[in-house]
C-alpha cells in the first residue's frame, strides 16, 4: 500500500498517528493511505515557514519570477505523468486533468510577471518638500485549503500568486486526491524555491481548524462547499487574519429563442456533464426562454445524452469518468430521488450505472430532469453530480431573476445572438462571473476568479492584481528631506499636516 507523507521543509515527513485512504475511483479500490497531520505538524511547516520567509521576501522579485519560470517548464515536462496521477485519483480522464493543471499553469505564467505586478506608485512634490510612495509587502506566512476537484488548479491558485510576493506557504489539500499537490511542491523544490518556502500538510478537520487559530498564519485562501467556507471565513478573520473563501454555486445557463441550440447543446452537455459535474463552474441549471425554446432544446439533448460515454478515466474515448468516492455517489443518486420525490420530471436516469469490468467504480450516468421548479430542493442546493436540470422560463426578466434571486452567485451564462439583451444581461444579473456564449466563464489569470452571495466569502478574488492584493499588505510613505532653513516657533507642527 502506497503511503503519501506530509512535505515540510524541502523533504517528506512522516507524523501521522491517523490515515485516510485514498481511492481508485475507476476502479472502486483503495490505493494508497495519507497520514493526517496533527497541530504538531503543523507547528513543524510553520517553524520551517517561518525560518525561511525572512529571506524570501528579502529576494528580489526577478529572482522569485526565474523560480516561477522554471516551474512552469517542470510542469510542461512533468504534464503526463501529472495528468495520470491526477486522474488515478480524481476519477476525471486524462484530458480533462491535464485542463486541471494547465489552468493552474496559466497563474504561474502570470506569476512570471511579479516584478512589473508588484510595483508601487510614486508622488513626487506632494507637498513642500514631501514626496509620498507606497510598497507592497508581503503577509508572511499563508496558508490555503483546497477541495478535491481540482487538485492541481486551485493550489496553484494559491501558492503560486503567494509565493511570488514574497510569503511562505503551507498548503492543506483534500484528504481525497493528495499526490498531485505534493509532487507540485516537489517540482516547486526542484525550480530553486528554498525549503520551507512551501510545505503541504495533510489532514481533516482538525487540520484545518489548527491553520484557522494558529498564530503566525496571517492569511488564508479556501475553496470548498458554502457552509464550510462561512465557518472558514468567520473562525479565520475573528483570530484576526485575512480570509478568502469560496463556497458552491448552482450556475444558470440563459438560452434566449434566438440561440443556436446545436451549439447550445455542445457546449451545454460539456458545461453539465464534463468532469462528472464535479467543478463549481459546472453548468448544472438550463433556463430555456419559451416553451417552444425549451422543447426544441430538450428535442436535441435527449440524443446528445445518449451519444457521451462514460468510462474509466484513462479511456482516451469518455467524456468523463467516476465521482471521487463511493459516498459521493450516494449523495449525487439521493438528489436524484430527491428530484423525483418533488415532482420534477426525470428524463433520463443515471443512477444503477455499471461499467463492465468495473463495477465497483464510482460512476453516475448522465441524468436530466425537466421542469424543475425554483421551490424545489433539488434547485436550492448544489448536486455537484453529472445531472443536469431544466428550469423553463415564460420571459426575459425571469431569467434574469432566476440566478439574481438564487442564494449562489457564482458563474451564469447568456447564449443569444442578440447583442442588446446580451448587454442587457451582463448589467443586470446579480452573479459574479458571466458568459456569453462561453459555458464555464472562468476568468483569464491576469483578470481575477471569484463568485457573489454565499459562493464566496470575503472581498477580495484569487489570483490576477486581486490575488495580489491578497497576498500583500500596503505600506505608504510620505517622506521629507530637511534642508535645514526651518525657523519660527513651530506653532504649525500643532496643526494637522496639509499639502496646501
Amino acid at each position: 500500500m502506497r503511503s503519501i507523507a506530509h512535505f515540510i521543509n524541502g523533504s517528506s515527513h512522516v507524523d501521522a498517528p491517523r490515515s485516510g485512504q485514498v481511492w481508485n475511483p475507476s476502479h472502486g479500490e483503495v490505493q494508497a493511505e495519507v497520514g493526517l497531520g496533527t497541530l504538531a505538524t503543523l507547528d513543524k511547516a510553520v517553524d520551517a515557514a517561518k525560518a525561511a520567509q525572512p529571506a524570501w521576501a528579502a529576494t528580489n522579485p526577478q529572482r522569485r519570477a526565474r523560480v516561477m519560470f522554471k516551474f512552469k517548464e517542470l510542469l510542461e515536462q512533468n504534464m503526463d505523468s501529472l495528468a495520470e496521477l491526477l486522474a488515478s485519483e480524481h476519477g476525471k480522464v486524462i484530458a480533462d486533468a491535464k485542463g486541471d493543471i494547465q489552468r493552474g499553469l496559466e497563474v504561474i505564467e502570470y506569476c512570471c510577471g511579479i516584478p512589473q505586478a508588484l510595483k508601487g506608485e510614486y508622488t513626487q512634490g506632494a507637498g513642500p518638500g514631501i514626496d509620498v510612495y507606497s510598497m507592497r509587502q508581503p503577509l508572511g506566512i499563508g496558508a490555503g485549503i483546497t477541495p478535491f476537484n481540482f487538485p492541481a488548479m486551485i493550489p496553484m491558485w494559491m501558492f503560486g500568486m503567494a509565493i511570488a510576493c514574497g510569503n511562505a506557504f503551507i498548503l492543506k489539500p483534500s484528504e481525497r486526491d493528495p499526490s498531485v499537490p505534493v509532487r507540485l511542491a516537489e517540482l516547486m523544490k526542484e525550480a530553486g524555491l528554498p525549503d520551507g518556502v512551501l510545505n503541504v500538510v495533510h489532514g481533516d478537520k482538525e487540520m484545518v481548524d489548527a491553520i484557522l487559530d494558529h498564530k503566525d498564519i496571517a492569511g488564508i485562501s479556501f475553496v470548498g462547499s458554502s457552509d464550510i467556507a462561512q465557518y472558514i471565513y468567520s473562525r479565520g478573520t475573528a483570530n484576526g487574519k485575512r480570509v478568502q473563501a469560496f463556497g458552491g454555486a448552482k450556475n444558470h445557463g440563459i438560452v434566449l429563442p434566438d440561440a443556436d441550440l446545436d451549439q447550445v447543446v455542445n457546449d451545454l452537455t460539456g458545461a453539465a456533464f464534463g468532469s462528472a459535474g464535479e467543478r463549481c463552474m459546472a453548468l448544472p441549471v438550463v433556463v430555456p426562454v419559451g416553451e417552444d425554446t425549451a422543447d426544441a432544446l430538450r428535442e436535441k439533448l435527449l440524443p446528445a445524452i445518449a451519444a457521451l460515454k462514460v468510462g474509466i478515466s484513462t479511456d482516451a474515448d469518455a467524456h468523463y469518468g467516476p465521482v471521487v468516492t463511493q459516498a459521493h455517489k450516494d449523495r449525487v443518486e439521493s438528489y436524484i430521488q430527491m428530484g423525483v420525490d418533488e415532482g420534477a420530471e426525470l428524463v433520463v436516469d443515471g443512477r444503477g450505472f455499471t461499467l463492465q469490468g468495473h463495477e465497483k467504480g464510482f460512476f453516475v450516468g448522465p441524468t436530466l430532469f425537466d421542469r424543475v421548479t425554483p421551490d424545489m430542493r433539488t434547485y436550492k442546493e448544489e448536486i455537484f453530480g453529472p445531472v443536469l436540470q431544466i428550469v423553463r422560463a415564460a420571459n426575459f426578466e425571469e431569467a434574469v431573476r432566476l440566478p439574481s434571486e438564487h442564494e449562489y452567485g457564482n458563474g451564469v451564462a447568456i447564449f443569444t445572438r442578440n447583442g442588446h439583451a446580451a448587454r442587457e444581461f451582463v448589467s443586470r444579473v446579480n452573479v459574479g462571473m458571466v458568459g456569453v456564449n462561453v459555458p464555464i466563464p472562468v476568468p483569464v489569470s491576469y483578470h481575477s476568479f471569484g463568485g457573489w452571495k454565499r459562493s464566496g466569502f470575503g472581498d477580495i478574488g484569487q489570483y490576477g492584481q486581486e490575488g495580489l492584493r491578497f497576498w500583500t499588505k500596503t505600506k505608504v510613505v510620505t517622506q521629507r528631506w530637511p534642508d535645514g532653513t526651518a525657523a519660527g516657533d513651530h506653532k504649525e507642527a500643532f496643526i494637522i499636516p496639509t499639502m496646501g
